[in-house]
């Protein structure tokens, strides 16, 4: 007799029965539930792409994540710097520079994103979202960058800061604002400037140059792309931090882009967790910065400029101790650069309350701004152990950047417009992040900017594009230029015929004569034969990103990056992902020590 076969225990024979079933009607519903939720958000279609493209391409095994050292040039030659007489053609003097020298680096107001040199992508790209950050604009002197005794005061009755609260419903408040006040009666005198201004705060002039910021973005995102709302609505973000002279700017910014006095929200994160500024702990990031500025290669400049020291500690009245004044030449230059942007006199030596005539002259100026940028050079960019201090100090901010971006492409957010008013520590740890080719101390007002475009799939339809920027952009305008493709197939007969009927797409024009004129503005010119242009990378997911520095293309010294211009999403995503974690996720670690840098 064979051996019995063993029985399976009741109900096996079931269950080998129904879980194969259950399985197929468990698949059957997670696709046809993905099925329906891609038709009902498109997005989140791409956002799985954006996904699968960043596993197969956008890794940071297949991205570079290293230093890379920053263009040599005379800026961070220290042998050039302390043999140099001029500032290298830069501006320190005057917000306003002739036309065609606009993009030359001025400290006063740092040239940014506008109509006249703002390079339109191939029409095959349509921009779909934007983040800005830049700088605060020109300022008065902070109060511990002044000498102990200034020899004239500084007024500012040419503006009024306002500083009020009030309930969303309810009793109103009067506008109320600060005005300086010394009284006659206090013994106590404040060293540095006096006069009626903060120390600091933004002067009238650095507002007027705030507006115009904002109305030189709106005139490209609006007027030009047709691309911004025509109001500060749901769409569009500004976030400030809490040293304030950030939302005495926001202010003017937001009114030269929208026009409004309406109330507009200001986020603001808490103090000594900001992420903006930044404010927030890393111990790691404070360490390496501290070594980067003690070794000897730093001080080997500190030594060099022995005689510059002494010469200007002996014009203020500063102390050749005042470690403040010495550990580099923050102090100095603040002093004599918000001086000169703002033209007022370079400081004399006070001999018994009275100038002399031994004074600060511009040569003495330039040599403190040539090594004011020297320091900057070499501190975010130069020292290998930048990239690693500043991708930490600075992670949380770009975690929040490359969020904003994923979350726009998945459908979660409708903000296309985000805009952070910061300081130069927060763009210079951007910078070396972005690891820019020539590093510079940016000035009052510098911008970064970063635009998310999509490529189309197909062979684009010749599309009309504003080919007159100086044109009125009234509500007529602005319509055509929305309706780009119906412009261009109607436009050309249309300005060439007398023809009387109103298109459909020129509604808002109100006559065929506004539709005419409109059309004279955007019909694009007979294509003319140009050179092949350089093949741009491809993006599997249909996404690239352009990062603008001064305007202008930025370029970086990380090959994995370049000039980053269309650079595929995937690949911008891994290089922050890498440095810092996908949502900033690795921050924390890295600036604790838990995970190496």
């Amino acid at each position: 007799m064979g051996t019995p076969r063993a029985r399976s225990p009741v109900g096996v024979s079931w269950i080998a029965i129904i879980i194969p079933v259950l399985g197929v009607i468990l698949l059957f519903r997670i696709v046809t539930q993905d099925y329906f939720a891609m038709r009902t958000n498109p997005r989140s279609n791409m956002m799985a792409a954006v996904a699968a493209s960043l596993a197969r391409h956008g890794s940071a095994a297949a991205v570079d994540l290293s230093w890379h050292a920053p263009n040599a040039t005379n800026i961070n030659n220290l042998a050039q710097v302390m043999a140099g007489s001029d500032i290298y053609g830069w501006v320190y003097n005057n917000s306003q520079v002739p036309a065609d020298e606009y993009g030359v680096y001025n400290w006063c107001n740092m040239p940014h994103v506008r109509k006249t040199e703002y390079k339109v992508p191939a029409a095959e790209y349509k921009l779909q979202y934007v983040e800005v950050i830049h700088r605060h604009h020109k300022r008065t002197v902070y109060a511990s960058n002044s000498f102990p005794v200034e020899s004239y005061p500084w007024n500012c009755d040419d503006e009024e800061l306002f500083y009020y609260g009030q309930p969303k419903a309810g009793n109103k408040s009067t506008p109320t604002y600060w005005q300086g006040y010394q009284s006659p009666t206090n013994p106590f005198i404040p060293t540095g400037f006096l006069g009626t201004c903060q120390f600091p705060q933004i002067t009238a002039a650095g507002l007027d140059d705030s507006w115009q910021h904002g109305h030189d973005l709106y005139g490209v995102y609006h007027d030009l792309l047709g691309f911004l709302p025509d109001d500060a609505n749901e769409k569009v973000s500004f976030r400030v931090t809490q040293n304030v002279i950030t939302s005495e700017v926001a202010g003017m910014v937001v009114n030269g882009m929208f026009n409004t006095q309406n109330d507009v929200p200001l986020l603001i994160e808490a103090s000594g967790y900001d992420s903006l500024e930044p404010t927030y702990s890393c111990s790691v990031s404070s360490k390496l910065f501290n070594s980067i500025k003690s070794g000897s290669n730093w001080t080997a400049h500190l030594t060099a400029a022995t005689s510059l020291y002494s010469t200007l500690d002996n014009i203020s009245g500063v102390s050749p101790t005042d470690s403040g004044f010495h550990a580099s030449f923050d102090h100095y230059y603040d002093n004599l650069s918000a001086r000169q942007c703002h033209s007022k006199p370079l400081p004399c030596k006070l001999v018994n309350g009275v100038n002399s005539t031994t004074c600060v002259d511009q040569s003495i100026a330039n040599e403190v701004y040539r090594l004011g940028n020297y320091e900057y050079s070499y501190i975010y960019r130069d020292d290998p152990r930048s990239l690693a201090a500043s991708s930490t100090a600075y992670g949380v901010w770009i975690g929040e950047l490359t969020t904003h971006i994923r979350n726009f492409i998945n459908g979660t957010s409708n903000v296309v417009y985000r805009h952070n008013v910061a300081h130069d520590g927060s763009i210079s740890r951007l910078l070396s992040v972005l690891q820019l080719d020539v590093m510079v101390w940016p000035g009052m007002g510098s911008e970064v900017v970063f635009e998310l475009y999509k490529k189309a799939t197909t062979t684009p339809t010749t599309t009309a594009s504003v080919v007159a920027p100086t044109c009125n952009h009234d509500n007529c305008l602005r319509q055509v230029i929305r309706q780009s493709a119906s412009a261009s197939a109607v436009c050309p007969t249309y300005t060439a015929t007398a023809v009387t009927g109103i298109p459909t797409f020129a509604s808002n024009c109100g006559s065929a004569a506004k539709v005419s004129s409109a059309c004279s503005c955007v019909v694009s010119p007979t294509p003319t034969s140009t050179a092949a242009p350089t093949p741009t990378p491809s993006s599997a997911s249909g996404y690239y990103i352009r990062v603008l520095w001064k305007g202008q293309v930025l370029r970086s010294s990380n090959p994995s990056l370049g000039l980053m211009d269309m650079v595929p999403l995937e690949t911008v995503l891994g290089y922050f992902d890498g440095l810092v974690g996908v949502g900033a996720s690795l921050v924390v670690g890295k600036c604790n020590g838990s995970i190496a840098v």
